[in-house]
């Protein structure tokens, strides 16, 4: 028998071709039940101008991005199911969608810095006064998704699981696939890019969320570039310098990061064992949701010897004590990881609240793995906490505009 190569040639390829075909569908078809399990609902907030935004942006301290705000911005609050201690919960969060755009924006997911108060979660959309102030990435052209976190929006109930590596990435990435699957329920087209940005707080959680998709490839997501400014990546180290310090600025973030881990991971030790009085006793009533955190600040003290429980402060930088809760300090400072897409850290070298060493540590531990092609630490001298948001903002949208 004859067989004729050219025709077999011909029909071994359109069987290749027809094969990746449905397989490619099977996996876009798998990413959207995904995204339509985790998805809630989307409920309209407002629609603001790009010259209400521009004016909103000089008032907030963001003028320098007045320029580049091009679009008018629809606001949802969003809903979504996440997992939270092996169970499923709803969580919330703001999706900003720029409008009139002639070609296709990508998907950008911003982690804001740390919050006490249930009004400023993101979602709450008090314009302009709680802004994050990553709003405006949706008028430069950024489908622009940002979580409010575990314990704030519609899970207020929760205590918020501060600086917890896994629920933080997660919650990131579910609110990323639910807002993907409403965009194209809503024939309203994305790109394929994904953008992370985040700072503080949020640094930690945009780097927590970069974990996730990268060592989970059944979330079929693929970072195109992570920018992370000021986040306690290294809380090992992080600690080890506080152990050092004589005072620190803003005691409501300690208060919230050992009411967290004593409860989340079920020490569930008097708040004696951490806080001297009368602190220890301040600190739940203060963690109600009601309060900022300067007004917080103001029931604590600045002095670490007074805010600390003498042996629990010494034990900080003394090897073997506090062994449990140094293993999960440990366990939520990536271990054992490296990131895989583009990532800059930023970090101003004058911050005192998260240590610029922070930053340097992790850089130095990514960087035999990552490589300087694809990771860079970028230095903001003279910065402080909060000057140096801008001049990053500034830099990863420049940054991010060449991919």
């Amino acid at each position: 028998m004859k067989f004729n190569l050219r025709v077999i040639s011909v029909v071994l390829i359109a069987l290749f071709v027809a094969t990746g075909c449905k397989k490619d569908k099977k996996e876009e078809q798998s990413q959207e039940d995904a995204g339509k399990e985790l998805f809630v609902s989307a409920n309209p907030l407002q629609t603001l101008t790009k010259v209400q935004l521009q004016t909103a942006a000089s008032l907030m301290g963001f003028g320098a991005f007045s320029s580049s705000l091009k679009y008018d911005v629809d606001f949802y609050r969003f809903i979504y199911n996440t997992t939270f201690k092996g169970r499923k919960i709803q969580a919330s969060g703001l999706l900003c969608v720029p409008g009139g755009m002639s070609g296709t924006p990508a998907m950008l997911s911003a982690q804001h810095g740390t919050i006490f108060a249930d009004f400023q979660a993101p979602s709450a959309f008090n314009f302009p006064g709680s802004m994050t102030g990553f709003e405006l990435f949706a008028s430069t052209g950024f489908v622009t998704v940002i979580p409010d976190f575990i314990g704030y929006g519609v899970s207020k109930d929760i205590i918020h699981p501060y600086y917890d590596m896994q629920s933080s990435g997660q919650a990131v990435v579910d609110m990323i696939k639910a807002a993907k699957y409403y965009l194209k329920s809503q024939n309203k087209s994305i790109s394929e890019k994904l953008f992370l940005i985040g700072y503080s707080e949020g640094g930690y959680v945009t780097m927590a969320a970069q974990r996730e998709i990268e060592t989970n490839a059944s979330h079929k997501l693929t970072v195109t570039a992570a920018a992370e400014g000021a986040g306690g990546y290294d809380i090992s180290g992080m600690l080890a310098t506080v152990a050092t310090k004589t005072s620190y600025p803003d005691p409501s973030f300690f208060a919230l990061f050992i009411q967290n881990y004593n409860t989340l991971y079920g020490f569930n030790r008097p708040l004696t064992d951490y806080f001297k009085e009368p602190f220890a006793s301040r600190i739940n009533t203060l963690l109600d949701g009601t309060l900022k955190g300067d007004q917080i600040n103001a029931q604590l003290t600045l002095s670490l010897r007074d805010l600390f429980n003498t042996n629990f402060f010494n034990s900080l930088n003394s090897a073997g004590a506090e062994a449990a809760f140094k293993a999960k300090v440990a366990e939520n400072s990536f271990p054992n990881w490296a990131p895989k897409s583009a990532t800059r850290l930023y970090h101003g070298t004058a911050d005192e609240n998260v240590y610029y060493q922070t930053s340097e540590s992790t850089y130095n531990r990514f960087l035999p793995v990552t490589g300087s092609a694809k990771l860079s630490l970028i230095p903001i001298p003279g910065g402080n906490h909060g000057s140096s948001v801008v001049p990053m903002m500034g830099d990863a949208l420049q940054w991010f505009s060449t991919f």
